[in-house]
């Protein structure tokens, strides 16, 4: 069933990949936006927060009003959660390879805030999942960090990367939500848009 046009406003290349798995057709606006959040904002609602940042900076930019009132924008922002403790992108190479070595053996949530503007309206939502990674060595995470830079990443990789494909064990929950967007969530509520 086809959904109508939106904007995505995310530069990653994870979230666009996705959307055009799902075959959703979209254009591309990025505006820069604070990532910072309230103190004491509950952890699953921190994405959300930052997805909502996002999309309110497009929907406000000259760009966006050249569309038709009232075009979907669909944010998305990603969190990396250890024992409570936030894990965002890491700073540098010896960051990378430090956030790795906590994730090491052990359950980390996963959390993607969603939020959807259409006509005035807001759908606003976060999808988490449980990840398990194998011991991974020092040798290994530096061998990945080296190879696949993954500094743009929350908690330092990607699942779809080598380190994913070798390193985890299993998943509780939506796979592709760990690469960036609960992508069939998405689609059920642009579908019910209309």
């Amino acid at each position: 069933m086809a959904v109508q046009r939106v904007v995505l406003a995310s530069q990653s290349p994870r979230r666009k990949q996705l959307l055009e798995w799902a075959e959703v057709p979209f254009d591309i606006i990025v505006r820069s936006t604070d990532e910072s959040y309230p103190p004491g904002l509950a952890t699953p609602l921190i994405p959300v927060h930052i997805a909502r940042q996002k999309a309110l900076a497009v929907q406000d930019c000259e760009e966006y009003k050249r569309y038709n009132a009232g075009t979907t924008i669909v944010a998305a922002d990603t969190v990396v959660v250890l024992e409570d403790v936030i894990l965002g992108k890491p700073k540098d190479r010896e960051d990378a390879i430090d956030i790795l070595s906590m994730l090491s053996d052990r359950k980390h949530l996963v959390i993607t805030g969603v939020v959807i503007l259409h006509a005035g309206e807001e759908i606003a939502f976060s999808d988490t999942t449980e990840v398990w990674f194998h011991p991974i060595t020092t040798a290994e995470i530096a061998f990945y960090v080296d190879k696949y830079q993954p500094f743009d990443k929350a908690g330092a990789y990607a699942i779809q990367e080598w380190i994913g494909v070798t390193g985890i064990k299993r998943i509780n929950g939506d796979f592709y939500n760990v690469m960036g967007l609960p992508v069939s969530r998405v689609v059920q509520y642009l579908q019910a848009l209309g």
